[in-house]
């Protein structure tokens, strides 16, 4: 599978430079990290959330696990994770569990950790386990308009 049309697509329309990296075929973004020899606290992690209001993603290192109990107290909102299901039809041209760290391109609201504002460059997945995407840290920012920005998550 190529990269994902609708990232495709919001990559263009918001002009920043990128890089695709091949490797490997990963299923996981800490293993897509080690396939393509990038440090994981540089892939950003997609973790798909809801409740009522509707979906989130949070998006972390790698390296990382989303401290859901100290999210929920930052948004006021009782959140658990989204079904396979209910990631395969938000991220319809997306291999299930290779959805982006871009979740605007979705229509999908955008919580990222802090901890991915400290990295010159990040890395996350194209929409398929055997290409990432690469962003330096202003291009992430510019992606990252509209998220929402804390702390909420730990080193695994």
């Amino acid at each position: 599978m190529a990269m994902a049309q609708k990232l495709q697509d919001y990559l263009k329309a918001n002009t920043v430079a990128y890089d695709r990296i091949e490797h490997p075929r990963a299923v996981s973004a800490s293993r897509a990290a080690q396939a393509a020899r990038v440090p994981g606290a540089r892939v950003a992690k997609t973790v798909v959330l809801h409740d009522s209001e509707g979906y989130l993603v949070a998006v972390v290192p790698s390296t990382h696990r989303v401290e859901l109990d100290t999210l929920q107290d930052q948004l006021g909102r009782r959140l658990d994770l989204a079904s396979e299901t209910e990631i395969a039809t938000l991220f319809d041209d997306c291999d299930i569990g290779a959805a982006p760290a871009i979740g605007a391109a979705y229509g999908v609201n955008v919580l990222c950790d802090e901890s991915l504002a400290t990295e010159p460059e990040i890395y996350f997945e194209a929409g398929d386990h055997i290409e990432l995407v690469r962003v330096d840290q202003p291009a992430f920012e510019t992606l990252m308009q509209g998220a929402s920005w804390g702390r909420f998550s730990h080193r695994e």
